[in-house]
């Protein structure tokens, strides 16, 4: 047998859209590059609560404004849609500030520090008939696209048990926001939520948690192992860890067969990327497989431009949200996160 083929849209065919960056880090830095490298977007603005970094992410990119501060940023009446790729910690007050001024969002998953924040933004989006997603950017892929339409054609029949772990080796010698609880660190909101998100998508949102883990000396998750209960039946069982690197695949089982995503041998790597898909039945053959096409040469980080395409067609259509990663779904995942941390005993201040 095939695996089907993916109906991700060509990244060059979205309209492009103005693009402001609040937050010139890591993440902003890769994301920038992928849409430069792959679509049609206009990166047109960066802001910074220092105009010298503002300044030096522009250069480097090639944007033509740079600003010194984020008020400046959603301000600038070139740029159509922000996105916020500050820490976990600022994700309500800059989104708020972006849809305040007017401007569609996409912000870094994950999407809030709690469930709580995370409705705040999708009430005023919603509000001011705004567009507003989280920058899960696994959704997207095209691999995601062939897990999708598995499940829709009951390849595997009813999920039965998920597994996704993530695990990296990014502590004690990462950056602080890892450690930081005034930054909203910790494995979970940085690690965790890949496998999280997968286990929902695959098992069509989760009702319950359960959740066993360790801390580090500042009080954040250094790591976790959790059970979660899908919404139509069938488990999830997840794990991550900022202190070690894992084998960082996953597999969906059902009566029918299995599919094992990810290949930690190959460079292909973690199940969260593009990566392989390999699918198994009962009987025992060669396993069909799908992986995807793209340059092993390439510096550019080949996945997160998907997402920022997938905003503007649904911009350009008219959508407020993302039928791929709903607003209520990104809500109801960080009510799970909330709850792995309280039966850890995580909590970040001012929450």
């Amino acid at each position: 047998m095939q695996l089907p083929e993916p109906r991700t849209p060509d990244p060059m065919d979205a309209p492009p859209l103005r693009w402001g960056v609040l937050g010139p880090g890591w993440i902003a830095d890769q994301m920038v590059g992928s849409l430069r490298a792959y679509t049609r977007q206009q990166v047109v603005a960066v802001g910074s609560r220092e105009v010298c970094r503002a300044q030096d992410f522009a250069d480097r990119h090639g944007i033509a404004r740079a600003h010194g501060s984020y008020e400046e940023l959603v301000a600038d009446p070139l740029v159509d849609i922000v996105y916020v790729a500050s820490p976990h910690s600022g994700h309500r007050e800059h989104a708020l500030l972006a849809l305040e001024a007017g401007k569609h969002v996409l912000i870094e998953k994950a999407f809030a520090r709690n469930a709580a924040e995370a409705h705040e933004i999708v009430a005023s989006a919603r509000s001011r008939g705004l567009f507003c997603m989280e920058a899960m950017w696994t959704r997207f892929l095209p691999g995601t696209d062939v897990i999708r339409q598995c499940l829709e054609q009951g390849l595997l029949g009813p999920v039965e048990v998920v597994f996704a772990d993530h695990g990296q080796p990014l502590y004690p010698d990462g950056p602080r926001r890892l450690w930081d609880p005034e930054l909203a660190g910790g494995a979970l909101l940085d690690l965790g939520i890949y496998p999280v998100s997968f286990a929902s998508f695959a098992l069509g949102g989760l009702t319950s948690v359960t959740a066993a883990g360790d801390l580090v000396d500042s009080g954040v998750d250094a790591r976790e192992a959790m059970i979660v209960t899908g919404a139509h039946g069938g488990t999830g069982v997840l794990h991550a860890t900022m202190t070690s690197r894992t084998e960082t695949t996953a597999s969906i089982v059902g009566p029918k067969g299995r599919l094992d995503v990810g290949e930690r041998t190959q460079w292909l790597g973690a199940f969260y990327g593009p990566t392989v898909i390999r699918h198994q039945g009962r009987a025992e053959h060669e396993p069909a497989q799908w992986s995807p096409d793209v340059d092993t040469t390439d510096p550019h980080h080949v996945g997160l431009h998907y997402q920022a395409c997938e905003a503007a067609r649904c911009i350009s259509n008219g959508l407020l949200e993302s039928p791929l990663l709903p607003l209520d779904e990104t809500v109801s995942i960080m009510r799970i996160l909330d709850e792995v941390r309280r039966q850890l005993g995580v909590t970040y201040p001012r929450e």
